[in-house]
């Protein structure tokens, strides 16, 4: 760090992380498992792809956050999806690969990927 300036662009974009991973409940809620088992089947990176992807397209209707076990350990990483509604889509298998289609298909455009879901696996 060299100047003032380059602190105040660091301190502003940890603040809009910090904004985009809010808890407002007439947003889209991403969460993402982050218990032991989800961490190390890979849920860290796919939290970092949402929470770039949400960043990068500016959505400000969306806040992505982390929980613990969502109790599905055999199909980790899971994402639960939640409307302003209260509607919920289960995503497993999730890899950061993945983010960006449900970015598009599911968050922005309403289309669950079906393919992903928790549906498509038990079947």
């Amino acid at each position: 760090m060299k100047s003032l300036e380059e602190l105040q662009a660091i301190r502003d974009k940890a603040r809009q992380n910090l904004n985009m991973r809010g808890d407002n409940h007439d947003n889209i809620r991403v969460v993402v498992g982050m218990a032991t088992c989800g961490i190390a089947a890979g849920a860290r990176p796919v939290l970092n792809a949402f929470v770039e992807a949400v960043s990068k397209r500016n959505l400000k209707n969306v806040s992505v956050t982390q929980t613990g076990c969502i109790g599905v350990c055999q199909y980790e990483p899971v994402v639960e999806i939640y409307s302003p509604e209260g509607e919920k889509v289960t995503y497993v298998k999730m890899t950061a690969d993945k983010v960006a289609k449900i970015v598009t298909e599911h968050i922005v455009n309403g289309r669950v990927v079906e393919e992903y879901t928790i549906g498509a696996y038990t079947k």
